[in-house]
């Protein structure tokens, strides 16, 4: 087996309703449930949650639809009333009207009006559209009830139920009261107007439904229901609810009135108008949970016919949804049966287990009396097994010899009870502690036995051996009793050959039993908290604690040493559990995470924090090793494998890129530049990004491409860019491409689109203290330019005058002959002079005059080296300089003169 390197979370089940005030749509698909302060719109199908609308801090209290499905009207306890638009599921207006909570609330049926009734004992009409006040009517002495408009939409009426008894019909024409109704005796709970809107019907605590007649207000007759109705429907005609009055004898009138009656018993009935007669009555309580005493039942709050005929909801005041449908047998008897039920709030989860071996179902024990069974795949609550008298604290189950899926409960009532799932009925009840049972433990292989521990220090073997066939409930049998710990047990393990017991304890050690007889092996003593679950490794001899001192550790049973330690919660580990054949194991704390270890190694492989509490519960699928947590904030998550998937992502994304980088590098060998960019921003290359961007500017075709590129980005692009302009622009190197985007960014959107980018003016805020910077460089170093001019031009003063040694020269050679030997001549003499000038070398060579290619070189020669002495010069001093000047000019004169003297001799 691969070793698991993610889990994926599923949040399964969530707490969507905490009691009061719940409304469902008016096509059936959704509905909105109070939770807490805040409300949540829930999918009718699967109960998922499809948008969490944040309240005012208070509780709501009353909520209501508009008949097109497009608002939602809500208020609470700060008396702020609130319409929500159900399509982004903003807030869009608020107002307060009443000077106490609003109670109850209802919408005309053109959706433009809006009726609510508070604690202030007043009904106000407001205009949904404007928000302001239409009608504002006093006259009832007690807290609004119910309240109704007439489904008539061209009769313009109210009516309005209190807790003083009274129901009062207002004229919204003419602003009063036009009816005072008062045959009740205790407070109207609801209101229901018939189809043909002929008949009101008004049902209250005091156990009866009055029916009156809608054309003058009188009463026409009383309904007893011997029970205090919270909720009355109309049933229309024609749908599968009305069956069971056509096939009922009672009913003789053809146009009878169907209504059905939900309270505090937690039965539904359907009477006729006829006589009052009762056409239905279901057997037993779907919603009754306990005993058979008043005080622990559990009746319906709210229930609404669903339209298409698909049944009837009725809320139970335990935070249930139970759905039901109408059948028919051959014998054409009416039936209700209850197909779906969903649980808004499930309380603290103390533990859950898979059930049988596909692990279609989970097994569930919160702060209640009973066990919920939910189906995974849909997150319905199945069935719940009944018959614990105080909190289950702990469950196992398994498969037993015959097939039949087994429960077994350990619970605060000090009793051990055995479940059948098949049947969902209680077959062994165990009892025996004299404190709560803590753990249970089903046998692994054989299956003939589970074991229990107690508060009370106490273990007791269970046996499963003669269970009747026919489903009777027994008093199971126990094989051994031992005094384990000296304080409560918290954890119970069966090794996988059923030869050894493992029990953890509060007293912060961990004991090894040999079974059956209950003989101890070995103590595990290290840790300091007490320990909260001990389990077997299935392949190794060897055993799994984790304890309140936020460790988790693996023991060898031959001797009791510890093995390994695992550290990395941060408080107390609650659960652990062995995953992949023992090579990893996974935990739970109270600090809300789950993590996965190596335990090879005792790495932490993952950590997962999907919780707001305490993580009490963790379950491991036998078969998918799929993984079930549930804690403190009512949730239980389901997670899933996801190493397989995450690689096969990996390589997807890998593979992707590599042909989106393909894509890229052709289009700048194609030169297309406005995809090569938009590419480089998708799969965010920032560095290819800026050699793009280089390559632009040197280009020249910045501008154009970018003009074209920028009209493409959406915001989050956009951010991206100037996430790159702000890092590039911390380097001399590269600021100068990005300021040349960064300005024009600025100048193609206006600010306005800028300033609706989160994050854009806290990057923007980070490139302008570079750019300034780089701003204050440049003008330096603009300065210093100068200076080296300045330098540059004062040394052009030091140097020799070129001009006036040109003009010297031009000068000679007018003087001189133009005979060519006589300025052949001279000019021997003039190269001669000159050498022995710059040389200092003896004139041996004064009477012998050289031919004219040796002058030619002599001049070549002394002309060089003049240009050397101008290059050079710059390293001598001016005086020097300027002393060599005048010896050419001496000797240049005194060359004349002698020249002079040979022409007068020739």
């Amino acid at each position: 087996m691969t070793e698991k390197t993610n889990y994926r979370c599923v949040p399964s089940l969530q707490q969507f309703y905490s009691g009061g005030a719940v409304t469902l749509s008016s096509d059936g698909t959704f509905l909105a449930c109070a939770c807490n302060e805040k409300i949540t719109i829930v999918n009718f199908i699967d109960a998922s949650i499809k948008a969490t609308l944040e309240g005012d801090s208070e509780l709501v209290t009353s909520l209501a639809i508009s008949p097109d499905d497009r608002f939602l009207f809500s208020a609470s306890h700060s008396r702020l009333i609130r319409v929500w638009d159900l399509e982004s599921f903003k807030c869009i207006r608020s107002w307060k009207g009443h000077e106490g909570p609003v109670m109850v609330m209802a919408c005309h049926s053109s959706g433009g009006l809006l009726a609510t009734g508070g604690a202030d004992r007043t009904v106000q009409v407001w205009d949904v559209d404007g928000g302001f006040c239409t009608h504002f009517f006093k006259g009832h002495k007690g807290i609004i009830t119910s309240m109704i408009f007439h489904s008539d939409p061209n009769i313009q009426h109210l009516v309005s139920g209190s807790e003083d008894a009274t129901v009062r019909v207002w004229d919204l024409n003419k602003k009063k009261c036009i009816s005072v109704l008062d045959k009740h005796f205790s407070a109207v709970t609801s209101l229901a107007i018939s189809v043909d809107t002929h008949v009101l019907l008004t049902s209250g605590r005091d156990k009866v439904v009055n029916l009156w007649n809608l054309k003058n207000y009188t009463f026409t007759m009383t309904v007893p229901t011997f029970e205090m109705v919270e909720t009355v429907c109309i049933v229309t005609p024609g749908s599968d609810l009305a069956a069971c009055g056509t096939s009922n004898e009672l009913c003789t009138d053809p146009t009878p009135t169907y209504f059905l009656t939900a309270g505090e018993r937690g039965i539904v009935r359907i009477w006729s108008s006829q006589g009052g007669a009762c056409l239905y009555k279901q057997k037993t309580s779907d919603a009754t949970i306990c005993s058979d005493e008043e005080e622990s039942r559990r009746g319906f709050i709210y229930s609404v016919v669903l339209p298409k005929n698909h049944g009837l909801l009725c809320v139970t005041s335990d935070q249930q949804f139970l759905y039901y449908n109408s059948t028919q047998d051959a014998e054409g008897t009416f039936q209700l049966n209850l197909y779906r039920r969903l649980v808004g709030y499930n309380e603290e989860i103390v533990d859950l287990k898979f059930l049988d071996e596909e692990e279609n179902f989970l097994a569930v024990a919160t702060n209640l009396e009973q066990i919920r069974v939910y189906d995974l795949s849909s997150m319905s609550c199945s069935y719940v097994l009944v018959g614990h008298t105080d909190i289950v604290l702990c469950l196992d189950t398994c498969a037993s010899i015959h097939g039949a899926t087994l429960v077994v409960t350990g619970s605060k009532d000090n009793n051990v009870r055995l479940w059948d799932t098949e049947t969902r009925n209680c077959i062994g009840i165990g009892t025996g502690h004299t404190g709560a049972v803590g753990a249970v433990a089903f046998s692994k292989k054989t299956r003939n036995f589970f074991v229990s521990g107690s508060s009370d220090r106490t273990l007791k073997i269970w046996t499963l051996d003669g269970l009747p066939e026919d489903g009777q409930q027994v008093n199971l049998k126990t094989r051994a009793v031992v005094a384990a710990h000296d304080k409560d047990i918290n954890s119970l393990a069966v090794s996988p050959n059923d030869s050894l017991l493992c029990s953890g304890s509060q007293d912060r050690t961990a004991c090894i039993w040999k079974l059956p007889n209950l003989s101890l092996v070995v103590t595990l003593k290290g840790h300091k908290r007490g320990i909260w679950s001990v389990e077997f490794s299935p392949v190794d001899p060897c055993v799994l604690t984790s304890s309140g001192d936020t460790t988790i550790k693996i023991w060898s049973i031959s001797d009791g040493a510890c093995l390994k330690t695992f550290e990395g919660h941060t408080s107390s580990v609650l659960r652990a559990s062995f995953l992949s054949r023992g090579t990893q194991l996974v935990s739970s704390g109270a600090d809300g995470l789950v993590k996965l270890w190596t335990a090879r190694t005792a790495e932490c492989v993952a950590t997962y924090d999907k919780h707001d509490d305490k993580v009490w519960a963790l379950a491991v699928g036998k078969k998918t090793e799929m993984l079930a947590t549930g804690g403190g904030d009512a949730v239980i998550n389901l997670w899933h494998d996801s190493t397989a998937a995450d690689k096969e992502e990996v390589f997807r994304k890998e593979e992707e890129e590599v042909l989106r980088c393909q894509d890229m590098e052709n289009a700048i060998a194609d030169e297309d530049y406005v995809k090569a960019v938009k590419s480089a921003i998708e799969l965010h290359r920032p560095h290819k990004l800026y050699k793009l961007f280089e390559l632009l500017v040197s280009k020249g075709i910045l501008d154009d491409t970018t003009k074209i590129t920028f009209k493409t980005l959406e915001k989050g692009e956009i951010l991206v860019l100037l996430e790159y302009i702000r890092e590039w622009n911390t380097k001399i190197k590269f600021c100068e491409v990005a300021l040349r985007i960064f300005l024009r960014i600025m100048t193609m959107y206006p600010p306005k689109k800028i300033l609706e980018i989160k994050g854009a003016i806290e990057i923007i805020q980070g490139i302008v203290p570079y750019s300034q910077r780089h701003s204050t460089r440049i003008d330096r170093i603009s300065r210093n330019i100068y200076i080296l001019d300045y330098i540059l031009h004062g040394m052009s003063k030091i140097e020799p005058d070129r001009s006036l040694l040109e003009y010297k020269n031009t000068k000679t050679n007018d003087v001189l002959p133009t005979t060519n030997n006589n300025e052949k001549s001279d000019l021997k003499i003039s190269s001669k002079k000159r050498k022995s000038d710059m040389s200092g070398a003896d004139e041996k060579s004064k009477d012998a005059l050289p031919t004219t290619n040796n002058v030619e070189k002599l001049d070549i020669k002394i002309s060089s080296k003049k240009r050397k002495s101008n290059m050079s010069g710059a390293d001598k001093k001016s005086k020097d300089v300027l002393s060599t000047a005048n010896n050419h000019e001496k000797s240049d004169k005194e060359l004349v003169k002698k020249k002079k003297i040979k022409y007068v001799r020739c």
